[in-house]
């Protein structure tokens, strides 16, 4: 045992106490790598065996991402029919970290520095001599490591533990397709027939009284709510009509974008997506129930309170020959909360 490793001024009962542990440790028996170097030389190639597999492994792994369909499946015996994709995946991925375990243990088991040593511990403040001391068992255990004299096992590990994180990022990107343009499009455009929500009930501006709120959404939304099978045109399609007199009107979105004193804004709060419709006459603002963002819809639905950062969009709307309500044009911003893609708050 040395005791190099301890501060420069160490106590006699200190001193004491370290002789006297070490010499309750059992005698020391080297291992069949610490006395033959072809076991240590055998032990090395194992281990950068499982190493350099683990990082095969990872290969496997993004081919069978890229190569094996998600629909594709196979009988494996004892299982029955499986996807084949899940499969391969999973015992890629399972075998490239089983692997890159498996060998830093036999490392550690086979290879590595296993003296038994007594340390005494001492207060969390550190003295200079503390640090060196630190810094001299640091390049020690480096060194018993072998892992600068190993330049094998060193280049395996590393090879391996350099490919390891690349099937997370791989499936992180595929996670699902890139929005694109989705978030920014929605069902409305030119000529876009307004129905009550949800009787599908054509509007005639007749229905809508002054003061009154009405839910809409597009005439072709169930349609393509069908089509799709979940609600995301609806989450991005549904809005609000309201009716005020003309002169109430401060400004809009763009030059008249009413009809006759109503109003078209999205239903979707711009703060985190809730649907909002609480409707106050006199002051003609609109509250989202969740945090409590208010938007005034006499002033182009800016935001007056709470954490909304943007205003509600508004849909320019007019009548058709039939004198239905109907949309001018789709919605000249995007709906609902902010995404990275915007390019704004």
């Amino acid at each position: 045992m040395s005791h190099d490793n301890l501060p420069a001024q160490t106590s006699q009962d200190e001193q004491a106490a370290i002789a006297a542990a070490t010499a309750a440790l059992p005698a020391h028996r080297p291992r069949r790598t610490d006395v033959d170097p072809r076991a240590a030389r055998r032990a090395e190639r194992q281990i950068a065996l499982m190493f350099l597999g683990s990082a095969l492994m990872t290969v496997l792994f993004i081919v069978a991402f890229v190569v094996i369909p998600v629909d594709q499946n196979v009988y494996i015996w004892g299982f029955g029919t499986v996807n084949a994709s899940n499969i391969a995946l999973g015992v890629t991925f399972g075998l490239a970290i089983l692997l890159i375990g498996t060998g830093a243990i036999h490392w550690s088991k086979k290879l590595m520095n296993e003296k038994e040593e007594v340390q005494m511990r001492h207060s969390l403040a550190s003295t200079p001599q503390d640090r060196e001391s630190a810094i001299e068992a640091f390049d020690t255990y480096s060194a018993d490591s072998g892992f600068a004299q190993r330049p094998v096992i060193r280049r395996s590990l590393i090879t391996a533990m350099a490919l390891f994180p690349i099937p997370m990022v791989v499936m992180l990107r595929d996670l699902g397709p890139l929005p694109g343009t989705v978030l920014r499009e929605t069902l409305w455009q030119k000529g876009s027939r307004i129905v009550i929500d949800p009787t599908e009930r054509p509007v005639r501006p007749s229905d809508l009284p002054i003061g009154g709120l009405i839910s809409a959404m597009p005439a072709d939304l169930p349609e393509v709510q069908h089509e799709e099978g979940n609600l995301n045109a609806r989450a991005k399609a549904a809005i609000i009509l309201v009716r005020m007199e003309p002169q109430e009107i401060v400004s809009q979105q763009g030059e008249n974008w009413d009809y006759g004193g109503i109003l078209a804004f999205s239903k979707i709060c711009t703060h985190v997506g809730c649907p909002i419709a609480l409707y106050e006459q006199r002051s003609h603002h609109l509250l989202c129930p969740c945090h409590q963002s208010t938007f005034d819809l006499a002033d182009s639905g800016n935001v007056v309170f709470g954490p909304a950062a943007r205003r509600l969009p508004q849909l320019p709307i007019t009548i058709d020959p039939e004198g239905f309500l109907v949309a001018v044009d789709g919605f000249a911003e995007p709906v609902g909360p902010s995404f990275w893609e915007r390019g704004d708050a």
